[in-house]
């Protein structure tokens, strides 16, 4: 079904002034989506004690999930609902959601209570990263410089928080209480949904024509249950009982039968036909490994300082800032250098070699490394991110057609959400196997409980299981550097901003070309 195509921001409207605010929302509302990801984790003592002493703790892996499996289930609904009713609609929307979950939760009576209101918020909070994202592509349409540089800051604001969100947790908790983890949330949702109405104007919408309410479910239910396999194998339950077999069985269902849904729907949620567009396939395969070595480093670098190290979790949470830091300043100095012309492409590239040689570096590691070079490599791993997280999605929207841009952009998120899944799974299983195979019989929470030589012992088998999960990490990563010098080669031109574009070709090439050249027309 044809739809038009949307127009450019009104010039007239979108005053210097008013863009440069609704850049500032922008950037509060992904703080305010990446903190709650993370913020619960340090505040689950205090909770359990307060709402359910007896059995809160046997439901404290539904509380820490809720949010995530709300989120991820509900990001194809929202590309589509930004592309038929426009993206200002949909954020003020998810955020009122976000606002009225975060409230529920800070005044729950029981776990119950809250795990409901934390999956309500999830809801929300699915829309407030992805749906913002859209917002910026929109807001810094008219130049693909400032576009690029928009999702730069982006990514430097969702790295900080990622770092941040443990530490802020845990303070509000000690010096406050559990309950404002999620009340500091309103005053900052409320003048999100006031400066948004007030101040954001975006073109309109492509055309209503409808919506896949099967495909989104078939969607949901296909993440839910990647989510639910991922989270509960190998630790509530064996791979193979029966439980996780029929869950992973019912997911494969869901995934064909949303597959069959976006071939014959009017409207689907994630069109097949962007997986027709090279740059977008590949964009999407990248972001999801880029997630999986990503979330990977981040849960082994915590094992690894907690177990091995014998560091208290709170002060962990804290060498995670050096990864924030290094993610700032190649996000600050990437979104200069685009704005002056330089290539996407080779920063692409220089951010998965970084990201790939830092999680190697941290395959090395050993139980007397010092925490320094930790640190410093750490760092590394987040100049790395830097260049990819933010670039990808500008390169995805870019090659996307421009009436299709809400779908694409939470598609890569999509795509990022069930590589940070299968990675937690993935090298969970991987680090359990090889600490087995070196300490038969015992668990990797008794280590912290040993002493002398049992203590040496079982540490250096934990170390050395951390590494392989590194190396493998690594290993992900180089595989996401091939992946981007073939974008490069596919993308032509258009990803290196040169006149060259050799081994550009074929049909899908050639759309990309025709929907530049429509998205030209439009801006002008």
């Amino acid at each position: 079904m044809a739809t038009a195509v949307p127009a450019a921001p009104d010039t007239d409207l979108m005053t210097p002034g008013r863009r440069k605010a609704s850049m500032l929302l922008c950037l509060v509302t992904i703080v305010l989506a990446v903190l709650d990801m993370n913020i619960v984790s340090a505040a689950t003592v205090p909770i359990v004690r307060d709402l359910d002493p007896v059995h809160g703790v046997d439901r404290l892996p539904w509380l820490i999930s809720a949010f995530a499996l709300a989120a991820t289930a509900l990001l194809p609904l929202y590309g589509r609902l930004c592309d038929s009713y426009g993206a200002k609609r949909v954020l003020l929307g998810a955020v009122a959601t976000f606002t009225l979950g975060s409230a529920l939760c800070g005044a729950a009576q029981s776990m119950t209570e809250l795990i409901a209101f934390r999956a309500l918020q999830g809801i929300g909070g699915g829309g407030l990263m992805s749906v913002t994202m859209v917002v910026i592509a929109q807001l810094k349409g008219a130049g693909k410089g400032a576009s690029a540089k928009g999702s730069a800051m982006g990514g430097i604001v969702a790295g900080l928080g990622m770092s941040v969100g443990p530490l802020a947790g845990a303070l509000l908790t000690e010096h406050v209480s559990w309950r404002w983890i999620f009340y500091v949330n309103l005053p900052l949702c409320l003048v999100v949904l006031v400066g948004v109405a007030l101040a954001v104007r975006l073109p309109k919408a492509a055309g209503r024509g409808g919506l896949d309410f099967l495909g989104s479910a078939l969607a949901a239910a296909f993440a839910v249950g990647l989510l639910l396999v991922t989270e509960w194998g190998g630790k509530d339950y064996a791979w193979t009982s029966p439980t996780i077999l029929g869950l992973a069985a019912a997911t494969l269902a869901a995934l064909g039968l949303f597959l069959w849904r976006q071939a014959v729907a009017a409207a689907p949620v994630l069109p097949l036909s962007l997986f027709r567009i090279p740059t977008v396939r590949l964009g999407f395969a990248i972001q999801g490994l880029v997630g999986m070595g990503m979330i990977g480093a981040i849960v082994q670098v915590m094992l690894y300082l907690q177990i091995g190290r014998g560091v208290a979790p709170t002060t962990a949470s804290l060498y995670l800032i050096p990864m924030a830091l290094g993610m700032t300043a190649s996000g600050l100095g990437v979104g200069k250098l685009l704005a002056r012309g330089h290539s996407v492409g080779i920063f692409l590239l220089a951010g998965a070699g970084l990201s790939a040689a830092a999680l190697l570096l941290l395959g090395l590691s050993g139980p007397d490394t010092p925490l320094w070079t930790l640190m410093a490599e750490l760092a590394l791993l987040g100049a790395g991110l830097g260049q990819l997280i933010g670039q990808l999605m500008v390169v995805v929207q870019q090659a996307a057609p421009p009436q299709q841009l809400g779908v694409a952009t939470t598609g890569i998120r999509f795509f990022q959400n069930l590589g940070n899944a299968l990675g937690a799974a993935l090298f969970g299983t991987l680090l359990s196997r090889v600490y087995e195979n070196g300490e038969p019989g015992r668990s990797m929470g008794a280590v912290r409980s040993l002493t002398g030589a049992a203590r040496e012992h079982a540490v250096e088998s934990f170390t050395d299981a951390v590494d392989v999960v590194f190396l493998t990490g690594g290993g992900v990563l180089v595989l996401v550097a091939l992946l981007v010098w073939r974008l490069r080669v596919v993308a032509g031109a258009s990803l290196d901003g040169d006149s060259g574009g050799d081994g550009v070709g074929g049909s899908g090439e050639a759309e990309e070309a025709a929907a530049a050249e429509q998205r030209v027309a439009v801006a002008a």
